[in-house]
Parts: C-alpha cells; sequence; structure tokens
C-alpha cells in the first residue's frame, strides 16, 4: 500500500513539474519595455544630468529596457540604432510583453537599424568601386576608384557633400572634385534609397614618363543614386552608382562611378 501511495506522489509531482516548467519558461521570456510618459524625455549617455544628451524622446515612444539595474532612478533602454541610453525613471512607464502579445507589440532592435540622421550634424563617407570613362585616346576602359565624401546634414531629409575622388588609369591618374547634394527619400527605413546631385571637375595628370600626354581639365556635372544600409550601433553601409558628364571648351563625354563603402553620421 506504501508503495502505491509513494509511486501515486511521484507521478504527482512529476505532472507539477510539467506544469510548472513551461509557466517558467514563459516567463523568462517576457521582454521588458519603457513607454515615454511625459511630453519630452531626454535620454542620456550615462545614469545621471551631467551626461551628454544623446536624443530626445516623445510621448508615447517605446524603448527596450537593457534588463541590468543602473544607480538611483535611471534606465538603460536601447535605441532603435542599438546604442544604449539612459533614462530618468519618472519619465517612463515600464510594461512587460510576452511572447504571445497581439500584432504590433514593440521589439527589440534587430541587425537592421534605421539611418542616425535625426539629429546629425555632420557625416563622413569612404566608398571604393570602380571608374568608367573615356581616356586620352579617346576609348572607353574601367579603373579602380577610391573617394571621400564629407557631409553637412541640414535635416534628416537632405545634406550637402562634398566629395574627392581618385582614379589611377593606364595613362595617369584622374582626380574627381566638387561639391553636391543628397536627398533621402525614406531616412527612417532601414534600407533608405537615395539621390545625389552636384558638380565639380575632372583633372586628368599623366605619368611621368608620357612626353606625349599633357594635364587636362574637364567640368563635371553628377548625378547619382543608391542604397543607404544602416546597421545597429551606427555602421552605414552606402551603395551608389553616379553619371559623370565630363565638358570641355568644345566637347562633352560621359563617365560612370560604381562605388560601395562605409559611412558614418555623427
Amino acid at each position: 500500500m506504501s508503495g502505491l501511495r509513494g509511486l501515486f506522489a511521484a507521478a504527482l509531482l512529476a505532472g507539477s513539474l510539467f506544469m510548472v516548467t513551461p509557466a517558467r519558461a514563459a516567463a523568462d521570456d517576457v521582454e521588458a519595455f519603457a513607454r515615454v510618459i511625459v511630453d519630452s524625455a531626454e535620454l542620456r549617455s550615462g545614469p545621471g544630468i551631467s551626461y551628454r544628451v544623446v536624443t530626445s524622446a516623445h510621448r508615447g515612444e517605446t524603448f527596450a529596457i537593457d534588463g541590468r539595474p543602473t544607480s538611483g532612478f535611471w534606465l538603460r533602454v536601447f535605441l532603435p540604432d542599438g546604442r544604449a541610453a539612459y533614462v530618468l525613471g519618472d519619465q517612463v512607464q515600464p510594461f512587460a510583453v510576452s511572447p504571445d502579445a497581439p500584432e504590433g507589440r514593440p521589439s527589440r532592435p534587430g541587425l537592421l537599424a534605421p539611418p542616425p540622421l535625426e539629429g546629425a550634424r555632420g557625416g563622413l563617407a569612404i566608398v571604393g568601386g570602380v571608374f568608367s570613362g573615356p581616356v586620352d585616346d579617346g576609348s572607353r576602359a574601367s579603373f579602380g576608384y577610391m573617394e571621400i565624401r564629407p557631409q553637412l546634414v541640414l535635416h534628416k531629409t537632405i545634406s550637402l557633400d562634398g566629395f574627392l575622388g581618385d582614379a589611377l588609369t593606364a595613362d595617369g591618374q584622374q582626380l574627381l572634385y566638387g561639391a553636391g547634394a543628397t536627398v533621402h527619400f525614406f531616412p527612417s527605413w532601414p534600407i533608405c534609397p537615395f539621390g545625389t546631385l552636384g558638380g565639380g571637375g575632372l583633372s586628368s595628370f599623366p605619368t611621368s614618363d608620357s612626353f606625349v600626354l599633357k594635364r587636362h581639365d574637364s567640368f563635371v556635372g553628377r548625378v547619382g543614386g543608391g542604397l543607404l544600409l544602416a546597421l545597429r550601433n551606427r555602421i552605414l553601409v552606402r551603395l551608389e552608382v553616379t553619371n559623370l558628364t565630363l565638358f570641355t571648351a568644345d566637347t562633352y563625354k560621359n563617365a560612370q562611378t560604381y562605388a560601395g563603402g562605409l559611412g558614418v553620421y555623427f
């Protein structure tokens, strides 16, 4: 009889563990978020008012909570671009979200994030690729190309750019330089299309052992476009194609650049 009671008790214990374990696992899967409950909240680089303001958030914006305790009344949260920031605890309302919550539930930052254009003042991109254009004998050829592009951000949708590019051809060096503007069509999208328009010049410098070719300069009109891929922690991948119209006193020619590289906004 005692053996039956022991068997029954063991079965009851196993059933209890079976029922408790999924509930505990579900509780572990619950994620914590913080919703801004004031008109404007400053998110800072550290837990105190002496730290730099990273960005400002408005009523209703939601951020994932890091989950680790911080000093004082500050909460450590994740921004949409994956960076961490601190917000004063009485300016937000923490809440939990379970995995079986309905559609529209907030989520933590993933691999892709919105470009950090909001609040940016400047930027810098370094790209490399191919320069395809005319050479001195009248034919077309393709060469390696490198370009540096500093940017002044006027608004999240538009920036003023300078560009300095270098192509090494068989006959010498071609230096491309000028300025223009970039328009970001959907600045909140992780994959943001953009268009560029600008102008400048192209100077060709023949090799030092050439006694026939001479330096010549052209005016350049430039138009192009591409994609800006924004990753977490403000890492940006820039893919771009441009068309260059080269003007001289009596002729004009076309050239293209196909480039990709990394950029940053600050």
